[in-house]
């Protein structure tokens, strides 16, 4: 389970951040990737720039290829994958005469390569996802991926009848099912309100409510993907905009919040529990990773501006 989410502050920068709810963790970091890093690719793309954006998110380095669970570039563009395990249907093999990306490198390829969401829509024709393990002890992970600037976001999805490109005009996802079914549920929730209900009248008996909140009788609180997209997507558009890093950052930890996962109340089938193991947040104003663990709620920031470019590995931040 996971949930993602974008918006803007007053002056137009997009904020962009996710909760990771998982069983474990796999030893996750803060990613630094510079923009002449040597990063090997799964499939031959030419015509790639040997240069791409610096890039920054958390995630973990296998045979110096940088894993981001979620990421954002020095153009401001950023970029999520969230669990998918039933619908996501990859390539099985790459196509002669298109680009083809492995699953497990989506994230870096959109943000090394793209500086806005219209590259990226442009650029997504002609990509094949294939499902490709980045090695023999990692398997491909089933994802669809919330793709993100300050003009919008898209939602990814790889289905049986191929690649698509939803707009995600909520600037929410979480997980199952597909983002059309979860964009379209949404409209069983048109009542719910931020306002305080009338006062009502039942024959002789005058109602009136017991305070405010009441006006969201009926949103879900469970911790399903259907349900936090409604939550998310509900908080996300009322929220007040905000101005400046701090109060902005705040808005996306608070929004993110409002669906966290505790542990002891998501059970999967294997009797563990997933819990929301962190919450991050990339400014695109500053250019600055945020995130804050299940276990630690301080929120660390890792602005891009502070670690070393120059190299051509990926680097991995210490705390």
């Amino acid at each position: 389970m996971c949930t993602g989410i974008r918006f803007t502050g007053s002056d137009g920068s997009m904020y962009f951040g996710r909760n990771l709810d998982w069983t474990q963790g796999y030893g996750e970091r803060v990613v630094v990737t510079p923009p002449a890093a040597r990063v090997p690719a799964a499939f031959p793309r030419p015509g790639e720039p040997e240069r791409g954006h610096a890039v920054i998110g958390m995630g973990i380095v296998v045979g110096g290829v940088p894993l981001y669970f979620d990421c954002g570039n020095d153009a401001g563009l950023a970029v999520a994958g969230l669990n998918f395990p039933q619908s996501a249907r990859y390539a099985t093999a790459p196509e002669p005469g298109r680009t083809n990306v492995a699953a497990y490198e989506f994230p870096y390829w959109v943000a090394r390569n793209f500086s806005s969401l219209d590259e990226v829509r442009a650029a997504l024709g002609g990509v094949r996802v294939v499902a490709r393990p980045v090695n023999d002890r990692l398997p491909v992970a089933n994802l669809h991926w919330l793709v993100g600037d300050a003009t919008g976001s898209v939602v990814v999805e790889c289905l049986e009848d191929g690649l698509r490109v939803w707009e995600d005009d909520v600037d929410v996802l979480t997980n199952e099912p597909d983002f059309g079914w979860q964009r379209t549920n949404l409209r069983s929730y048109l009542t719910l309100s931020e306002n305080e209900p009338e006062p009502a009248s039942w024959g002789r008996a005058r109602l009136a409510p017991f305070g405010s909140g009441m006006g969201m009788r009926g949103m879900p609180g469970d911790y399903s993907g259907p349900s936090r997209f409604v939550k998310a997507a509900f908080v996300n558009a009322r929220y007040p905009v905000q101005d400046g890093e701090r109060a902005n950052v705040t808005r996306l930890f608070r929004t993110l919040g409002s669906v966290a996962v505790p542990d002891g109340c998501a059970r999967t089938p294997d009797g563990a529990f997933e819990r929301t193991l962190y919450t991050s947040c990339f400014s695109a104003a500053t250019l600055t990773y945020y995130h804050a663990a299940y276990d630690d709620l301080s929120v660390s920031a890792y602005p891009l501006a502070s670690c070393d470019l120059g190299g051509s590995e990926p680097l991995v931040l210490t705390a």
